[in-house]
């Protein structure tokens, strides 16, 4: 295999995995006359679930086929087909015998309790409009999905905007950042109870999580009993919508540790279920209203909700995105793109010394499994998502179970109980940072393609540490180098590496 061949393989899994299109009906999988799954196994890979693309492929191999699956694939009439052949000669073969095995016996790896109530796996939808049917949530749990908080009940005549979404794009990758200015549930009242009634006769199992939002503490109280006498598991306070204004609403609720308590207590009232404050992320220390919810009688605590966001900008009308004839407002930010500011407040409120043992239920752009044991690495108890079921559909259950626990399963962990926390003594305050030492880059000069991009970010981003020989290849220069490795995140082959640490001077 020469040079090129090689790294064109070891890039493959990413970059054209990437450029699926993740079909409803895949016409690849139609096409492949030896019954392989090509479409399924290219969405699992695409959710970094390698082992289960794995056994998809079994035994079958490709290396002989004329790949008429690509002839087939839909993205061909976009720009050129997913060299799916390539990608299942890379995947082929990867899967130690010892995984395969494994496999079978993890059933029940990924169950779990939550303040005190008993789940499957953490996976939840979270309080948005993937939750906000009995049709929707009946299907999500069929496939299975634990749980969900269902949209935000409310008594609120809510009257919704068209249209209500818009999303930030990068490098015509599908969106890293998501906006919507969606408000709560426009079922009436009764209605939404009802289908609450209905999910938890038909689905016991299944864990509902009833998101409320009041407009005075009457109406918190009546709600939250209400909520229990129609089956629900969990009370979520929804102190934190950006798209609800006025006077106590929304995240004006949650800016305020007052009227938190306030709230929070009023739902202690009317209900024996546990209790969770969704917190906003539009405050510097969301611990401050979280310590409110909890002496007032919360068990946990939710967090993040979206982020208060003005997105595309039209240079031509200067309207910005979703464009309401000509107007918008902020929105909620959402999607992958928040995962690290939702991670930070995460670790924020288990770092607490007040909160550290309380339950939390996180959310902020969990797309995949490893995104999902980031999150509960760093503490939490339960997970929920909205954002990437709205791109990819209810069907990524299938890779966030599968992944999660092969993932626990290779750590040697027996239950995902074991997975939660472990992040946090890895998390310290700056002073604590050793900067005695300098971990310079390594340089894998078999796999660099000579672009220079790591050149140029050091040149003009950096402390100017390198330049090229005169074949093309990265040259460091150890006098001018302060180990920031920018040039290993910029490099596009993966040939950059972490080094040797050694003494500064």
């Amino acid at each position: 295999m020469d040079k090129e061949r090689g790294i064109f393989m070891r890039m493959n899994l990413l970059a054209e995995t990437g450029r699926c299109l993740l079909c409803l009906a895949p016409a690849c999988t139609a096409a492949c006359p030896q019954g392989i799954d090509a479409g399924r196994i290219l969405r699992a890979l695409q959710f970094s679930n390698h082992g289960g693309a794995n056994r998809l492929l079994g035994d079958k191999r490709c290396q002989e086929c004329g790949a008429p699956c690509e002839a087939a694939c839909r993205r061909g009439q976009l720009d050129y087909p997913v060299h799916i052949k390539d990608v299942l000669l890379t995947l082929a073969g990867k899967e130690r015998e010892e995984e395969r095995k494994q496999a079978g016996s993890r059933k029940n790896i990924l169950a779990l309790d939550f303040m005190g109530v008993s789940c499957e796996n953490p996976f939840f939808l979270s309080s948005s409009v993937v939750g906000s049917s009995y049709e929707m949530v009946a299907r999500a749990f069929r496939l299975g999905w634990a749980g969900v908080s269902y949209k935000t009940i409310s008594k609120i005549d809510i009257r919704e905007a068209s249209p209500r979404y818009a999303a930030l794009m990068k490098d015509g990758t599908p969106f890293v950042g998501f906006k919507n200015i969606e408000q709560l549930s426009d079922c009436p009242y009764e209605e939404n109870l009802a289908i609450l009634r209905r999910l938890k006769q038909e689905f016991p199992s299944k864990v509902i999580v009833a998101s409320i939002m009041g407009r005075n503490v009457e109406e918190w109280e009546q709600m939250a009993a209400d909520m229990e006498q129609a089956g629900a598991d969990i009370i979520e306070c929804n102190f934190s919508c950006p798209q609800m204004v006025g006077e106590k609403l929304g995240a004006e609720i949650g800016e305020n540790p007052d009227f938190v308590a306030m709230y929070t207590a009023a739902v202690r009232r009317g209900t024996r279920l546990p209790v969770l404050a969704k917190m906003t992320p539009n405050i510097t220390h969301m611990e401050v209203p979280a310590r409110a919810a909890v002496r007032a009688g919360a068990d946990g605590i939710a967090a993040i909700n979206t982020i208060k966001s003005i997105m595309n900008v039209n240079l031509d009308s200067y309207a910005s995105e979703p464009d309401v004839q000509g107007k918008c407002a902020e929105g909620g930010y959402s999607g992958k793109a928040v995962k690290p500011i939702a991670l930070r407040f995460i670790n924020d409120l288990k770092q607490d010394k007040e909160l550290g043992a309380i339950p939390i239920s996180g959310m902020g752009g969990i797309e995949n499994w490893r995104d999902a044991a980031e999150f509960l690495a760093l503490g939490c108890g339960n997970l929920q998502i909205t954002t990437a079921v709205m791109q990819y559909g209810y069907r990524i259950i299938e890779d966030l179970t599968e992944g999660l626990a092969d993932y626990i399963t290779q750590m040697g962990m027996s239950s995902v109980s074991e997975l939660i926390g472990r992040a946090l003594p890895h998390i310290v305050r700056p002073e604590a940072l050793n900067r005695e030492t300098i971990e310079y880059p390594s340089f894998q000069r078999s796999q660099c393609i000579s672009c220079g991009r790591c050149v140029i970010s050091c040149q003009d981003g950096g402390h100017q540490a390198l330049h090229l020989d005169g074949r093309g290849l990265p040259v460091l220069d150890p006098k001018r180098c302060v180990g920031c490795h920018l040039c290993r995140l910029i490099c596009p082959a993966d040939a950059v590496s972490a080094g040797k640490r050694v003494a500064k001077g």
